[in-house]
């Protein structure tokens, strides 16, 4: 059974009530003196205990989906070991494994779409990453055979793991609902985490003598996309969206790359590179990167291109609403600037579930597939 399984957390919470039911009938009896009986009162306290916290611990993981895997719990990369061949005319990008979407008829391609799981090998970084790519049902219909799609990356925040972005944030659903609904145009989605480097938060920065990670993301990525599905490889074809870490870091690969991308979202974003023990020296002491970093430095000190860029914030529950006005106040033409401000949202899953949909929206529109 799978770390969120709701089997697993049914198994927990029964076996903390069978713990705290023997220790309400078994304690008169553990109540004398003698080493066995205080082995057993303590026994029974710490499987309560134990049991207690796991159920806590679940439902907890059940909800925000910090981990998606036991082996991701007890940090072993599974996903590693993918042998991707670099020799001339070899593809960038790997499947490895496919899924369908929990939707009427879905496991038709062409009704439900389909989310492959995929290497992606960047040529220049040298970073090899899994990813997931939605690939929405238009993509195996007839009269879209010629077709091509605009896409977006999509980050989770740090620590998150991709599947976040497939169970508890629900991009590719939401997409679909979104697309059938008429609201917005079929898009490819491309879905990862930021930490390409694990366990090492790079904060998609190129780092001096370390992980090339911006590289990856503004030029890597979209060209071993471009090569393996039909999408453009014009700004106009591709978007960056992303929450917390991610949303930072959409906003920052879009901010110093319009010529690749026309538009980043940032769900609950922060605006200036994080430096603490997850991230280690990103700079290297270089002042200028350490700038650049910072978006709202970035904003007043270098030329500004034509991307689009939506920031989200809630007036009660976030830490990000000053920053996420300098950024608003800041951006000038020809680049533009959309916002959603809730009245009261905090840094979670809720909250982005909440402007997820209306990004996308927003996304959809400032692209094009052509």
């Amino acid at each position: 059974m799978g770390l969120t399984s709701n089997k697993v957390l049914a198994l927990a919470v029964a076996l903390a009530v069978v713990f705290f039911v023997a220790t309400i009938w078994l304690w008169p009896r553990l109540a004398r003196g003698g080493w066995k009986s205080v082995l057993g009162r303590v026994g029974l306290l710490l499987a309560t205990q134990l049991t207690l916290f796991a159920s806590v611990g679940l439902a907890a993981n059940n909800s925000f989906l910090f981990y998606g895997s036991w082996a991701d719990l007890f940090g072993q990369e599974q996903d590693m070991g993918v042998v991707v061949d670099h020799s001339a005319g070899s593809r960038d990008v790997k499947v490895v494994g496919t899924q369908a979407l929990d939707v009427p008829g879905g496991s038709r391609p062409a009704v439900g779409g389909q989310i492959q799981k995929v290497v992606i090998a960047g040529e220049k970084s040298k970073i090899d990453s899994p990813a997931y790519v939605y690939l929405p049902p238009e993509y195996f219909q007839g009269r879209y055979a010629k077709s091509t799609f605009p896409a977006s990356v999509v980050l989770t925040g740090y620590p998150g793991t991709a599947e976040n972005l497939l169970k508890g944030l629900k991009y590719p659903k939401t997409a679909y609902q979104q697309v059938k609904d008429k609201k917005m145009q079929p898009m490819i989605l491309v879905m990862l985490r930021p930490t390409v480097a694990p366990p090492r938060d790079t904060e998609c920065v190129d780092i001096p003598g370390g992980p090339q990670t911006e590289t990856f993301f503004a030029e890597d990525l979209p060209k071993a996309i471009s090569e393996t599905y039909r999408v453009g490889t014009k700004p106009r074809n591709w978007g960056f969206m992303g929450n917390s870490t991610g949303g930072y870091c959409a906003l920052k690969i879009a901010l110093h790359h319009p010529d690749r991308f026309a538009a980043g979202a940032g769900f609950s974003a922060y605006y200036k590179a994080a430096e603490d023990v997850t991230t280690g020296d990103l700079f290297h002491g270089k002042k200028e990167l350490r700038k650049r970093a910072d978006l709202l430095w970035s904003l007043d000190n270098r030329p500004q291109g034509k991307s689009s860029f939506l920031v989200t914030t809630s007036k009660k529950g976030e830490g990000n609403l000053k920053g996420t006005l300098a950024f608003i106040k800041k951006v000038k033409a020809p680049a533009r600037v959309s916002s959603i401000t809730l009245d009261s949202g905090g840094h979670n899953f809720n909250t982005w579930n909440r402007e997820i949909p209306p990004g996308l929206v927003w996304m959809s529109g400032r692209l094009s597939a052509s």
